[in-house]
């Protein structure tokens, strides 16, 4: 009896593998019953974030909104530009400013350091020498150089500053243009013939 029970099993022990099919048939008994729970697959990862907008390059440039002059009392030799600005002329232009102009400029780079942002610009010209060019231009960087040494003593930072020694040019007289970041641009045009 117990032979027929035997040849019964066998069949049954072969055929269970062909019923569960080729993957699940190869694992063993205990690990079938642990996989055959629904298995959770993780979830994919955020995509990266899209890069920004590029700007508008359809419409021109909008000026900076200009801010007002500060009501320094300014010496002679030192003019208000209607654009923004302040032009020196005489000694001031030359690198060696009278006391009075030396704390009218030291009041306009304490204004420049506190109420603004951005590059300040110094346009530095000298009346001379007029047969070399090159000396000329050394002359009005040196002019350009004295003048941001009085408005950093100030506060104004010196990586804000920017120098453009112009030599010597056709109105052939000694003046450097401060120009603030929200001065007209024309003023700048309008220093240079």
């Amino acid at each position: 009896m117990l032979r027929p029970l035997l040849l019964l099993a066998v069949p049954l022990a072969l055929a269970q593998p062909a019923l569960l099919g080729p993957a699940q048939a190869q694992q063993p008994a205990t690990q079938q019953s642990a996989t055959q729970q629904p298995a959770t697959q993780p979830l994919p990862a955020d995509p990266p974030p899209s890069a920004p907008q590029p700007p508008d390059l359809s419409r021109p440039p909008q000026p900076a909104e200009a801010l007002p002059q500060p009501a320094i009392a300014l010496p002679r030799g030192m003019e208000a530009l209607a654009g923004g600005g302040w032009r020196l002329n005489g000694e001031a232009a030359r690198g060696r400013p009278e006391a009075a102009s030396r704390a009218a400029l030291t009041e306009i780079g304490r204004w420049l350091a506190g109420r603004t942002e951005g590059r300040v610009t110094l346009l530095a010209q000298v009346a001379g020498p007029a047969e070399d060019a090159s000396a000329a231009r050394r002359d009005s960087l040196a002019n350009g150089l004295a003048l941001r040494q009085i408005l950093e003593a100030a506060g104004l930072d010196g990586t804000r500053i920017d120098i453009r020694p112009l030599g010597r040019t056709e109105e052939a007289r000694d003046s450097i243009v401060l120009l603030p970041p929200s001065a007209n641009r024309q003023t700048q045009s309008q220093a240079r013939p």
